[in-house]
């Protein structure tokens, strides 16, 4: 036999070698599923979040770890499909958003569950307290729905001439109800009319704001939700359109033309919900992780939107803002 046909010969000989290893490292790494609600487009920024959390964590994607990902697009009937295929392949733990965690809760009592809520958990039903979730559930809070009455005299600020506020909400959110009362009995201390319109898809958002435009509130304040929060762009549009000030939960509304938001940052939420997720790759239980709180809320005001709504916001409400977008 020739020199190079030798080398040839066993070159191919190591190559049959090395690529079992390789295929058997990459079934060994360990899948985390990523189940949400939005689009994958709608929820890129909360997705780069989420990994830089897993590589706080010591987890690089495609390197020591992989992301599975299912997004619903917004329809929240595809969601129980999805959270099985998830389960099937197994992965080792499921991050989601709140539409997602009752549907994995009833899909698996064994893989750990890290949620992202705008919610409380509590009150959802999610976990048994905020220091010991029990169970195979824990996750992060942005507490934002316990913040309503102070979005509320921020609101007023920007529009002190304000008596009647919409209340926008997503009957499907698994709190929305019990928050709902909170924020009424907010506006109804403070001696305001309140109008309520529920949304959970398009047509019934449509539906919101052609009865907004028929009893013409003074202001909007959208309720804390994640499929709400997904069609962000949509509704602002609409509340252009409808020149109606509105106050939002995290920036990213802001970021997407509204007027101001009161609340944690989304973003910084999600990474934690992924250093969570790679605690737990490393062993950890998820009811021995508390659930995580903001320390923080941020006021971010968009002056361009306040133009175009003919509103001048205060000297005072700017200087407290922690962002202003011109």
């Amino acid at each position: 036999m020739r020199r190079r046909d030798f080398i040839t010969l066993l070159g191919g000989a190591a190559a049959s070698v090395t690529l079992p290893h390789a295929a058997r490292a990459q079934q060994s790494m360990p899948v985390v599923g990523y189940l949400n609600i939005a689009s994958s487009s709608g929820n890129a920024q909360f997705v780069a979040a989420f990994r830089q959390g897993l590589k706080d964590a010591g987890f690089v994607e495609g390197h020591d770890v992989a992301i599975e990902f299912r997004f619903a697009e917004g329809r929240i009937e595809r969601m129980p499909a999805m959270a099985a295929e998830l389960v099937g392949k197994p992965v080792r733990v499921i991050v989601t958003d709140t539409a997602g965690t009752p549907v994995a809760k009833a899909a698996t009592s064994t893989i750990p569950i890290v949620f992202l809520t705008p919610g409380d958990p509590v009150r959802a039903g999610f976990v048994a307290s905020f220091s010991r979730p029990a169970g195979n559930v824990t996750g992060v809070s942005f507490v934002n729905a316990t913040i309503g009455s102070k979005r509320l005299e921020l609101l007023r600020e920007l529009v002190p001439g304000a008596r009647t506020i919409a209340l926008l909400m997503n009957p499907a959110f698994s709190t929305a109800e019990l928050d709902l009362e909170d924020m009424q009995a907010a506006v109804q201390t403070m001696g305001l009319r309140v109008i309520v319109q529920r949304a959970s898809n398009d047509s019934e958002i449509d539906a919101a704001f052609a009865s907004f435009a028929q009893q013409r509130p003074d202001a909007l304040l959208v309720l804390p939700d994640s499929y709400l929060t997904a069609r962000r762009a949509y509704i602002v549009a609409l509340e252009a359109r409808h020149a109606i000030p509105a106050m939002h939960s995290p920036r990213d509304w802001v970021v997407s033309g509204g007027l101001v938001s009161y609340g944690s940052n989304t973003s910084n939420s999600y990474r934690q919900g992924g250093v969570y997720a790679g605690r737990i790759l490393k062993g950890e239980k998820p009811a021995d992780l508390p659930v995580v709180q903001p320390t923080k809320f941020e006021l971010v005001i968009n002056l361009k939107t306040a133009r175009a709504l003919g509103l001048e916001a205060p000297d005072k409400l700017l200087a407290l803002a922690d962002e202003v977008i011109e």
